[in-house]
């Protein structure tokens, strides 16, 4: 940002979760809990995959990426809201707005591609498994990964640097519980229509290729399913995919009641749901979608933990 621009503001006003005095606690405790069961649950699948030769496979692999990543995610707006909710005048520096903004921008982004990611080891191992091997094999799935992460990084610094040419002036209250890209760009002075492109443009397509490839992979599986003769069968192939369609639905419904709803049905509160739902409830429910409907997973998981019991003793 240009240094006279700098002086007009220092710092935000985050509203997003102003409660009365009753509901403080009640919200503190609620959304602590929520944040240590997903920095545990993500942290024993991290532990178990890394941990068990059993699991040292591409699915997996992108899989602790994933609960890595979603640690990041949670821990760059929780650990705030948390202070805020208890505050009773919740205030985020620039600098601290603008970190926040990067770090989660780069988070959401990479959580989308590393889901693709997933649905393309689900393609493979249905529709091709005697090219698994091959088309998996460690140095790609180090790339899957790879990419993402230089692409969300580039993406949230070409987001900020638009960011830096905008003028704020006295306007300095967020209506959310985090530094959201466009609530900070409806409280400039300036134009943001560069701004408002890019997010359409460079925004929408970090969300919507990823998912169209998600799509197409579910349509090529879901061809290569029905023609499996066998009820039985037809339900033992599909349900490899149970965990993963289920986290893709969490993820891209809650992203959509954010960012894809027409501004004719907006609503404060309901943005707010939503924000929670992708930036909480989802990263706490990945470890048990994975865990729960995976019979190895459970089974490195009880070898972990037995383990774990075993040292303390």
């Amino acid at each position: 940002m240009h240094q006279d621009n700098q002086t007009m503001i220092s710092e935000f006003f985050l509203l997003g979760l102003t409660v009365g005095s009753k509901q403080q606690q009640l919200l503190f405790v609620l959304f602590l809990c929520m944040y240590l069961a997903t920095m545990v649950g993500n942290l024993l699948i991290i532990l178990a995959i890394s941990s068990d030769p059993s699991l040292h496979s591409p699915m997996y692999f992108f899989l602790a990426n994933l609960s890595f990543a979603d640690i990041c995610f949670t821990t760059t707006t929780v650990p705030k809201m948390l202070v805020d909710i208890q505050s009773q005048s919740p205030t985020i520096s620039f600098a601290g707005c603008l970190t926040q903004m990067y770090f989660f921008m780069l988070l959401v982004d990479l959580d989308n591609f590393l889901l693709s990611a997933m649905a393309y080891d689900r393609y493979i191992a249905i529709c091709q498994p005697l090219h698994y091997t091959a088309l998996l094999s460690p140095k790609r799935c180090a790339l899957l990964v790879l990419i993402p992460w230089v692409i969300s990084n580039f993406v949230s610094v070409l987001h900020l640097s638009m960011l830096s040419h905008l003028s704020f002036c006295d306007h300095r209250t967020i209506l959310h519980f985090y530094c959201d890209l466009e609530s900070v760009l409806r409280l400039a002075c300036s134009d943001t229509y560069s701004n408002d492109l890019l997010i359409l443009v460079i925004g929408g397509a970090v969300i919507f290729i990823p998912f169209t490839f998600i799509l197409v992979s579910y349509a090529l599986i879901g061809s290569i399913v029905c023609g499996i003769p066998s009820a039985k069968g037809k339900w033992k192939t599909f349900s490899t995919c149970g965990s993963h369609l289920t986290a893709v639905s969490l993820f891209y419904g809650s992203i959509t009641g954010v960012y894809f709803l027409p501004a004719s049905s907006y609503s404060a509160e309901r943005d707010k749901v939503a924000a929670i739902m992708y930036t909480i409830v989802t990263p706490m429910m990945n470890p048990f979608i994975y865990s729960l409907r995976n019979k190895d997973m459970k089974g490195a998981l009880g070898r972990l933990l037995s383990r774990k019991n075993f040292s303390w003793r």
